[in-house]
């Protein structure tokens, strides 16, 4: 039966218009209501932290339901639901609860959604998973615009909005072929079996460390955008920017996995990063940001298509759901708590700006460290190659 991809581009458009809304303006709504950078790095840090629990979770059932798109439904019915609570209260206990109820559901959406998409293209042999990720590129940009210019006034009106996004997301995965979880019947296997593999154990380090920079990242930049004196509506065209800067790579990413190896592609995007950081460490005008912006597409994008792409050829067709959600578990959870704890309290100690230069340090020694571990490595391999031959 031939497999319409347009619903999995338009799938992409609105799920990353959904994480433009909540993901660049959640720090900006707890701003709003009074909370200090330290409240505001725990809130954004308990969120990741339910996400270590519920990655697994949500792997283990999606590769054991009968239909991994099942398990995709409810996770956006429960995400919609949920952020339709969340403005009924301002106080910090209540808003705690419900990002834990919130992520429970949210964080592992990417990751399935992914496992999906990759198994339809790989049974289909047609489509690729770049060109249809690049729906998530283009929805994030506009709705960072549109929403950036709707938080100057009401910012409180991104729930209603995100809820509805996601009531479009779920119309559209019930257009999706059934993909079986693989487990459902036959051999159960436990996510650990990953960790034997040791390539992508050190993908994964490598990966983990640099999201830890991007996790405080995410959870500060649009505090410390509106220090320099920017304003929401550029802080909307500020990641704009960043999105659109994800479409060359996204264009290119098949010739580049065929041409260049995964050590330089992830040792590249740590290159960006440490740029990137020290640049903003040293920036004083909000509007010089925006340029700096584009380092964007050779860092996030990068990182996780890659990721992404490693994982779905390394694991075994029994832990597809597993390995990414796991990879989120590490990249949207641990990291994130990391990046939002200790940036929050970083931040509030030495300010913004400073921690900013604390993430070119982390980024720089990250390059430094796993491009010897990545050439030991490459030895090694070559070492048993020449053995066994």
């Amino acid at each position: 039966m031939p497999v319409n991809l347009a619903y999995f581009l338009f799938f992409y458009v609105f799920i990353y218009m959904s994480n433009a809304v909540y993901g660049t303006f959640i720090p900006l709504y707890f701003q709003h209501v009074g909370f200090s950078q330290s409240q505001i790095g725990t809130l954004l840090s308990l969120g990741p932290l339910i996400a270590i629990l519920a990655q697994p979770v949500w792997g283990t059932l999606s590769d054991r339901a009968r239909t991994k798109n099942s398990i995709l439904l409810l996770l956006i019915a429960g995400s919609g639901i949920s952020m339709l609570l969340y403005p009924l209260s301002n106080h910090f206990v209540y808003l705690l609860i419900m990002i834990c109820l919130f992520t429970f559901f949210q964080t592992s959406i990417f990751a399935v959604s992914d496992a999906v998409t990759l198994e339809v293209l790989d049974k289909r042999k047609r489509g690729n998973y770049s060109h249809i990720r690049l729906g998530g590129t283009v929805g994030y940009a506009i709705m960072s615009i549109l929403f950036g210019l709707i938080a100057q006034k009401r910012i409180d009106l991104m729930f209603g909005i995100y809820a509805a996004i996601l009531a479009v997301c779920f119309l559209l995965v019930l257009r999706f072929p059934a993909i079986e979880g693989h487990q459902s019947k036959g051999r159960k296997m436990r996510v650990w079996v990953l960790l034997k593999n040791r390539k992508l154990v050190v993908y994964m380090a490598a990966n983990f460390v640099l999201q830890i920079t991007l996790g405080y990242y995410y959870g500060f930049f649009p505090l410390y955008f509106k220090e320099l004196g920017g304003s929401s509506a550029w802080l909307g065209w500020s990641m704009v920017i960043s999105s659109l800067s994800e479409i060359p790579f996204l264009l290119l990413s098949n010739r580049i996995f065929k041409h260049v190896k995964i050590p330089y592609i992830l040792m590249g995007a740590g290159a960006a990063a440490a740029l990137r950081w020290y640049l903003f460490s040293v920036i004083q005008n909000p509007y010089w940001t925006l340029p700096v912006q584009v380092l964007h597409g050779l860092i996030f994008i990068v990182l996780s298509v890659t990721m992404v792409t490693v994982i779905n050829k390394e694991v075994p067709n029994e832990l597809k759901a597993s390995g990414q959600t796991f990879n989120g578990l590490l990249s949207l959870g641990i990291a994130r708590i990391i990046g939002s704890i200790a940036g929050g309290v970083a931040s509030e100690a030495f300010g913004m700006r400073s921690v900013f230069f604390y993430n070119f340090i982390v980024a720089l020694v990250c390059i430094v460290v796993f491009s010897a571990v990545f050439w030991l490595q490459g030895n090694r391999e070559k070492a048993s190659i020449g053995a066994g031959s």
